[in-house]
Parts: structure tokens; sequence; C-alpha cells
């Protein structure tokens, strides 16, 4: 019996984990969106305040090049999230079946006890009449 709480304390732990996780790579992904966005309002500005948005002019601005290059890198890192976020969840859903069968496999024993301990009552009280 004791065994089997330590290992749903154990399966629960490993759901949390994993929750954490997802919860952990769906906020990076929220940040690196949000800092793509910001370096896009920023590219505008430059661009328009150089009054030259095509960025294989000779002139277009150093700024807004690097900070395209950013956005891209960012926008790449959250795609790659994206494939780390999709592994996770999947790990967050095996990790729960397992809790699950852990749980379904405690009730079942502890239904068994009780009709183990209600068959040996029964045989008591009729050793005893």
């Amino acid at each position: 019996m004791k065994s089997r709480d330590t290992l749903i304390r154990l399966k629960r732990f490993q759901v949390d984990e994993k929750r954490r996780r997802v919860a952990q790579i769906e906020m990076m992904i929220s940040e690196f969106d949000r800092m793509a966005a910001d370096l896009d309002r920023e590219i505008a500005a430059e661009e328009q305040k150089a009054g030259i948005a095509d960025p294989n002019h000779f002139a277009y601005p150093t700024y807004a090049r690097a900070a395209a290059q950013r956005r891209d890198n960012l926008r790449h890192s959250a795609q790659n999230l994206h494939i780390q976020l999709d592994d996770a969840k999947a790990e967050l859903g095996e990790a729960f079946e397992d809790l699950k069968k852990a749980e379904s496999l405690e009730d079942r024993e502890r239904t068994l006890d009780a009709a183990i301990a209600q068959a040996g009552h029964g045989r008591a009280v009729r050793a005893s009449a």
C-alpha cells in the first residue's frame, strides 16, 4: 500500500514538472514573439526615418538591417521552441496517462481490500453464531 502511495506521489510530481515545462516553453515563445513585434516596429520607424524600405538598397539603415537579423533569429528560435513544445506536451500526456494508471491500480487495490475485509468479517460473524 505504501509503495503504491509513493508511486502515485511520484507520478503526480512528474505530471507537475511536465506542466511547468510546457508553461515555461509557452512563456518563452510569447516573449520571443513580443520581442520580434517590437523589432518590427523599430524597423518600420527606422525605414520611415531614412525613407528607404528596400533592404537591398545601398543606403538602407544599418540599425534596421541588424534589427531585422535579430528579429529573424528570434522567429527561428520561436519555431524551434514550438517543436520543443509539441514534444513537451506529448511527454505531459504520457505522464498524465501513467498517473491515471497508477491511480486506477490504487482504486482497484482498495476495492479488492475492502471486499476481502468484508468477506472475512462475514465469515467471522457466521463462525461465532
